[in-house]
């Protein structure tokens, strides 16, 4: 039998299984940075997509937070000159009241009383002035109850005094005005 020397074949065989190991281990670790490469690349596109969105919508908050506040500053402006519209709205109401609150206070001051000062607080009115008696007051208060436009005559003051050879009688005097409007609800209810 022929003698066959089969280790140079072997070592040949050897050699390039070895090599072609060391190719597949070398492009699988090629292959593995290009797709590790390719993954960091998509997961940064990613975050930098989310971080763009993020900023926009940070922006966005920003922009309608600034609406609100502009919105708030407006409801609170329009309550205010809501608030205004009805103050005036009342006033004019009460426009003629003053009238008629002069004109009565004028048909019922009983002569002999002169009136010092006038001040009013809502309904309720506060005569001030100089009577020559006390029964000139009486007189005045009587006068008050009986009117339509004035009502609930309170005597807070009445005062005596002298001057000269004549006596006088200071005196403060609270009312209540009638409304107007207050005779339509009382109708009403």
């Amino acid at each position: 039998m022929p003698r066959i020397n089969l280790l140079p074949w072997r070592e040949e065989e050897r050699k390039r299984r070895q090599r072609d190991f060391l190719i597949a281990t070398a492009a699988s670790v090629v292959a593995a940075v290009v797709v590790l490469g390719a993954t960091l690349f998509f997961f940064s596109q990613m975050i930098d997509n989310q971080q763009e969105r993020n900023r926009r919508l940070t922006m966005e908050i920003e922009e309608l937070d600034r609406s609100i506040t502009e919105i708030d500053g407006l409801e609170r402006q329009k309550e205010r000159l809501l608030a205004r519209m009805e103050i005036i709205e009342q006033l004019q109401r009460s426009r003629p009241e003053i009238v008629h609150l002069f004109d009565e206070v004028t048909r019922q001051l009983p002569e002999g009383v002169y009136l010092t000062g006038m001040k009013q607080q809502g309904s309720t009115v506060e005569i001030k002035g100089v009577a020559q008696s006390s029964t000139r007051v009486s007189a005045l208060m009587r006068q008050i109850d009986a009117s339509q436009w004035l009502d609930d005559p309170s005597v807070i003051k009445v005062e005596t005094t002298e001057e000269g050879p004549a006596r006088q009688a200071e005196f403060v005097v609270n009312l209540k005005q009638q409304r107007e409007g207050a005779e339509d609800e009382e109708d009403a209810g």
